[in-house]
């Protein structure tokens, strides 16, 4: 599985962006998809998740009620639009793929694969 992620860039805050998530073809498997936030230095911090029917999604409590993520699995391709932007949300933004289907996972240990990040700064 190859994930590529594009729509980054350097926004004012206040500001909106929409990150893209493209999963490769060659993929049949169901995967939950999510967007993590890494800062140098520091861990992956877990922004959303969505569950391969679209039908389940968590939020991190600092994304709640600013971003929304999405998919088409028809395109192949997870969103995540990103309103109110704060200096906070500064960092890189990845997708993971997690085979798990009994539970939206959170934590990165539990994603196979991984993109390599579209970086989001956002100045005040």
């Amino acid at each position: 599985v190859h994930l590529i992620e594009s729509g980054g860039g350097t926004v004012q805050a206040g500001g909106s962006l929409r990150l893209s998530c493209a999963v490769s073809e060659r993929t049949r498997s169901k995967y939950a998809m999510g967007w993590f936030r890494q800062v140098s230095g520091k861990a992956r911090e877990f922004v959303a998740v969505i569950s391969w029917t679209a039908g389940s999604r968590t939020y991190a409590d600092s994304a709640k009620g600013r971003f929304t993520i999405s998919r088409d699995n028809a395109e192949n391709t997870v969103h995540l639009q990103m309103n109110s932007l704060k200096p906070e949300d500064t960092g890189l933004y990845s997708c993971g793929a997690s085979s798990i289907d009994t539970f939206l996972p959170v934590a990165p240990r539990l994603y196979e694969y991984w993109g390599q990040g579209t970086q989001v700064t956002v100045s005040s």
